[in-house]
């Protein structure tokens, strides 16, 4: 395994990684990754004191959230953080972890999630050097405006987590990445997973033709334009947006009804399409957008995800493939993934795991993470390659 980072500066602190309950797979992955790559730099100060303690079995600490039959909780930290580089991941979307509620299995919530990681915050109480928050589902990011008299809960979270001492905060496809401006004076990035979604495609398709005239990407709403357009513009290819037409005289489950989804774009005819959106709650907005492109006569459509929730279950896409709509769906690891979406043979897994182990080493480091939130060159080289590849 090479490490493909050349990291020179000294690191911030001793590196410890803290795996929440709702994320323990995927920072398992990452800690192995740490370790075989520290294992294998040959970094000439490695024995000097500001490297003390830089290569080690794991980088995971003994964390635990314990809970009492009322269902209240704590945070036990046992071993030291002092001085540590502390990077807390934590998966707020994961409802398989349960615990007893007054006799009866409560399914954990994304506000208990929340509350676990304020537990640790509290736990380190001001020991750690520096501390970095990797939530790739941002915590109330659907609820980042206010339209009327109603809550501002993802900048509220943002507040909160900044005044109890947290430095930078990392989550992936913020569904509306301007909420960071309620916190100005910290480290927010929102990273993308473009080149992961390309990579996981192109591994599991050898006939994809990267042109103009046999593939397009496709926002399903105009909230995910800014998505659409830079896949668009790696690719290469041409780009198309549906707007939702809503009901505002009703609400239904929190929001007015979508009517119609409109399109505006070129001709479909014939081509493969990416539809590419931020989350698939419950799958029905993506279908409905899927069923449209078939009728204007798209060939295979791909569905494509950052986080994959299926709120409502697996039986509309099972169906949806079965009557040939959408060809296949791409989701990451970076929320919980059910085994029976695994076993599904239209799923496409793109594991995310590399990519934050690449993220936190290099904070570690105090080096620019420009090149890593930016994939371009990353994507055009892979494409480059397939297409060569595939003449």
């Amino acid at each position: 395994m090479s490490d493909e980072r050349n990291l020179e500066t000294i690191p911030k602190g001793s590196l410890g990684i803290v795996s929440l309950k709702s994320c323990t797979e995927i920072a398992d992955k990452v800690d192995y990754y740490l370790v075989h790559w520290r294992e294998e730099r040959q970094q000439q100060h490695k024995d000097s004191m500001a490297f003390k303690g830089y290569q080690r079995d794991t980088y995971i600490l003994d964390v635990d959230t314990p809970r009492f039959g009322s269902g209240e909780a704590k945070c036990v930290i046992n071993e030291s953080v002092r001085g540590y580089d502390l990077y807390l991941l934590v998966d707020i979307t994961n409802n398989s972890l349960t615990y007893k509620l007054g006799g009866y299995e409560n399914h954990m919530s994304p506000d208990d999630h929340y509350q676990d990681l304020k537990r640790v915050i509290a736990a380190a109480a001001g020991k750690a050097r520096r501390i970095t928050v990797i939530m790739p589902f941002l915590y109330e990011g659907r609820q980042h405006k206010r339209s009327s008299r109603e809550s501002l809960d993802c900048a509220l979270m943002l507040q909160e987590l900044t005044s109890m001492g947290v430095d930078n905060i990392i989550t992936f496809d913020a569904h509306d990445p301007r909420v960071q401006n309620a916190i100005p004076l910290h480290g927010f990035e929102t990273v993308t997973a473009a080149y992961q979604f390309v990579k996981g495609i192109l591994r599991e398709c050898d006939d994809l033709k990267i042109d103009n005239d046999h593939l397009m990407v496709i926002s399903p709403d105009e909230g995910g334009t800014n998505r659409a357009v830079y896949l668009a513009s790696v690719l290469g290819v041409d780009m198309g947006m549906f707007y939702k037409r809503r009901d505002y005289s009703r609400i239904v489950d929190g929001r007015n009804p979508i009517v119609a989804h409109e399109f505006l774009g070129p001709s479909l005819d014939g081509k493969d399409v990416m539809i590419v959106d931020d989350m698939i709650s419950s799958g029905e907005s993506m279908l409905d957008v899927a069923a449209e492109l078939k009728r204007r006569n798209a060939n295979r459509i791909f569905v494509i995800s950052t986080f994959g929730l299926f709120t409502s279950g697996f039986d509309k896409f099972d169906k949806a493939v079965e009557d040939g709509i959408i060809y296949k769906v791409v989701t990451t690891n970076l929320c919980y993934q059910s085994p029976e979406l695994l076993s599904k043979p239209y799923y496409i897994n793109c594991d995310m795991s590399k990519y934050i182990a690449y993220l936190i080493d290099t904070l570690n480091h105090d080096a620019s993470v420009s090149d890593l939130l930016n994939p371009y060159e990353k994507i055009k080289t892979l494409v480059t390659k397939y297409t060569q590849e595939h003449q």
